[in-house]
């Protein structure tokens, strides 16, 4: 069992910048691909980003890709996404995710965390 818990959201003008983490409880952290989805209002559940249980491989969505870095500290049980030049349409919850690699098949959600991006 895994439980994910997110911080680092919050409020912010369009352009700036947030961190956002995911600690991990759990012996098998390093075992799983990570990643972060987000839900904005009235939509659906989009992946957002993942990164392989070694960090050496990372994949993103195409409307945040070169915006936002995903990593990940397996000895501190806890994976980071840096949201650079944030636009409005970034609000969503975030929500942090472990599973397989590219994170087709989620094995664990955290209960996530607000973004708002202000124009």
């Amino acid at each position: 069992q895994v439980q994910l818990v997110e911080s680092g959201g919050g409020s912010v003008q369009a352009g700036g910048s947030l961190r956002l983490s995911c600690a991990a409880s759990g012996r098998t952290f390093s075992s799983y691909a990570m990643g972060w989805f987000r839900r904005a209002p009235g939509k659906e559940r989009d992946f957002v980003a993942a990164i392989s249980w070694s960090g050496g491989s990372t994949s993103y969505s195409d409307s945040v890709k070169g915006r936002f870095t995903i990593s990940r500290d397996n000895a501190k049980s806890t994976v980071y996404l840096q949201m650079n030049s944030l636009k409005p349409e970034d609000t969503a919850v975030y929500y942090c995710a472990a599973g397989n690699y590219g994170l087709t098949f989620v094995s664990f959600w955290g209960l996530g965390t607000q973004v708002t991006v202000s124009s």
